[in-house]
């Protein structure tokens, strides 16, 4: 059997990302981006089965959260949630983040995120030892889709 391992070149650069926000047909490269992370949890329903001693589980649903942190050098989140405040009207908006290392045989990967939704954020900072002002935002979202997709690499088959 051949030692088949994947090539060091393969691994995926975290840093080299595009993320862009859609926030009501205003498309905005978030270039502040530090990081992001989007999460698909499973809700499940434990099943009592007659003859067994242990329960199964059965799948009923989904819920999508996520969290991205960025340095803190635009007011559109800050906007949102001030609107939502002043008028009680929650705005939900588009999230696509895009994985590009060139180097890699992967290729390319983009996820969308539809129906995001501001769960809170920072809205004003400050730390005399700290470097730079950040803001994480955690959000919901309600449906997701993977237009571009990692390529296979070889050897996996």
């Amino acid at each position: 059997m051949a030692n088949i391992t994947m090539n060091a070149k393969d691994a995926i650069s975290a840093k080299l990302a595009e993320c862009y926000v859609t926030i009501e047909n205003r498309r905005f490269l978030l270039m502040q981006g530090k990081d992001f992370e989007a999460k698909f949890d499973k809700t499940k329903k434990e099943i009592n089965i007659l003859g067994r001693t242990g329960a199964g589980n059965k799948s009923n649903g989904w819920k999508g959260t996520g969290k991205i942190t960025i340095y803190k050098n635009t007011s559109i989140f800050d906007e949102l949630m001030e609107r939502y405040k002043n008028t009680g009207e929650d705005v939900y908006f588009d999230i696509q983040v895009t994985n590009n290392d060139p180097t890699s045989a992967a290729g390319v990967c983009t996820m969308v995120f539809m129906g995001c939704n501001v769960d809170g954020g920072v809205l004003a900072a400050f730390d005399v030892d700290g470097d730079f002002l950040e803001q994480e935002i955690n959000f919901t979202f309600e449906d997701f889709s993977n237009p571009e997709k990692f390529k296979q690499l070889a050897g996996m088959q």
